[in-house]
């Protein structure tokens, strides 16, 4: 059984990613990775896709890593955590040696959702023993803020400009941890860096498992989202508090929500902080709330009030 972090003062002091690399102020992606990079205690070995978190933790000469690190391309993340998790199976049935540290891939929505989402399968449905997380800041942020599959309905982007005939994207945002249950794997969970120990304890769950397991983690993003960086914290909580981002893990196929919203935030509030949301009329916005109405139906979250 897994021994669970239960206050965010039982964390390890140590940093496994070191300050002074380049993510941006209130960036939440780095945030996520500290957590995530914490819960482990160092005993990783992390694979990384090209995305913001690569470009800006190894601009060469210099990495923030301070675990066993590869950078991959775009769409590989999937197929080369798979690679390192056989070689160190095959090391340890041939005696060379003992140690299991925990394979971990860490891609952006891009990487994941989009380009990487054949090889995510693939490592998925052959069982793996990784865990897979998803940094997801719902646009392509490190080449201009593109949608991408996860970027939200109403989202104003450089490939889905809001204009007199454009609401910005007009799709809903992918289910990811659907998609990955499906394939019907051990362990799976939504989270955010906002609410940290959730965060870490669910890292914790799924590198405990046996297999694959997949957490997708919502990181607000201040210059594509268009926020102020100190309000990074706070919009991811509202995130949560609107019922647009359920917190909630999947263990074997079972859904449990794990942090309860007894009553909920209208979405406005989350919406009206972010600029890629500025443009939305009332009743796009009354599209977004029946949305989160649905997901709170789903997953057992309170009324609006």
């Amino acid at each position: 059984m897994a021994q669970l972090f239960k206050n965010l003062k039982e964390l390890p002091r140590e940093e496994y990613l070191a300050s002074g690399h380049r993510m941006c102020p209130g960036c939440m992606s780095a945030l996520a990775v500290r957590l995530i990079l914490k819960a482990t205690k160092g005993n990783t070995i992390v694979v990384t896709p090209t995305g913001c978190l690569e470009v800006a933790t190894t601009t060469y000469p210099d990495t923030a890593w301070r675990v066993p690190w590869v950078h991959i391309a775009f769409e590989n993340a999937g197929s080369v955590a798979s690679g390192v998790e056989a070689a160190l199976k095959a090391l340890n049935r041939k005696g060379k040696t003992d140690e299991k540290p925990h394979v971990i891939a860490i891609g952006g929505d891009g990487g994941t959702a989009d380009i990487g989402f054949q090889a995510l399968s693939g490592l998925l449905e052959r069982w793996h023993d990784v865990v897979y997380i998803c940094y997801d800041n719902e646009a392509y942020m490190n080449t201009g803020i593109q949608r991408s599959s996860v970027t939200p309905y109403g989202a104003s982007t450089t490939t889905t400009p809001a204009g007199k005939k454009s609401i910005g994207k007009p799709t809903r945002k992918k289910d990811l941890v659907a998609v990955a249950v499906a394939h019907g794997i051990p362990y799976a969970a939504t989270a955010i860096p906002s609410y940290p120990l959730d965060l870490v304890n669910k890292v914790v769950k799924a590198m405990e498992v046996e297999g694959p397991a997949f957490i997708h983690v919502l990181c607000p993003c201040p210059p594509g989202w268009r926020f102020p960086e100190k309000l990074a914290v706070e919009v991811g909580k509202l995130a949560v508090q609107t019922g647009l981002w359920p917190l909630y893990e999947v263990v074997n196929g079972e859904y449990k929500l794990t942090v309860p919203v007894p009553k909920r935030k209208p979405v406005e509030e989350y919406l009206k902080l972010q600029g890629r949301f500025k443009h939305l009329t009332q009743k796009e916005i009354a599209e977004i709330q029946r949305y989160a109405d649905e997901l709170a139906k789903k997953f057992g979250l309170g009324p609006v009030g």
